[in-house]
């Protein structure tokens, strides 16, 4: 397998590292290698939370500037903080609303170099859904719905089974299941 590189970013207490344990674990029960790191700024208090995965035959932790495949933001200004972590032609998820990511400043870059963009609402989806702290959950569906890296949205699902605790897991496959429809939405 190729090495695949995804770079998590948001802030304390958004569940970077929630997000980042259900594709670690969905890549380990696929039996792909995986490595990963985390980086933690004042993520107590708020702060930026960046979190690398990489998946294949890799040595190191951390993705380098311009090798990340896909970054998934929970937050928008740390989707263009981080924007740098893209490979060209890589992709950016984030939950930013539709009708204004990305800002105009930022698309002479995004076209030059080939990244894509997609957004998804995701606190907005979590809220309506009666639970405001899985947004994470909500970029993941939305993420999985595009088909892009060698995780799928069912095997996502059966990692949330496996490690949600039971009173949470209606709601999170409410969640994960509700954004994944809208993303394929926009693939159809």
């Amino acid at each position: 397998m190729k090495t695949v590189n995804i770079v998590l970013v948001g802030l304390g207490g958004q569940g970077i590292l929630f997000m980042t344990k259900v594709l670690a674990q969905t890549a380990l029960t696929k039996g792909l290698r995986i490595i990963g790191a985390e980086t933690h700024g004042m993520a107590q208090r708020g702060g930026s939370v960046i979190s690398h995965l990489r998946l294949g035959d890799v040595q190191s932790s951390l993705v380098r500037t311009g090798s990340a495949h896909f970054l998934l933001a929970l937050e928008e200004n740390e989707a263009y903080r981080n924007i740098p972590f893209l490979a060209k032609g890589g992709s950016l998820y984030a939950n930013a609303k539709t009708d204004h990511f990305p800002r105009a400043e930022v698309t002479p870059y995004l076209k030059k170099t080939g990244i894509i963009c997609r957004s998804v609402p995701a606190g907005e989806i979590a809220m309506e859904l009666g639970s405001p702290m899985s947004s994470n959950l909500a970029l993941l569906g939305f993420f999985s719905a595009f088909h892009e890296g060698p995780l799928a949205y069912e095997d996502l699902r059966e990692t949330i089974d496996h490690i949600s605790p039971d009173r949470f897991k209606e709601i999170n496959f409410k969640v994960l299941d509700a954004s994944y429809k809208r993303g394929s939405l926009e693939t159809e």
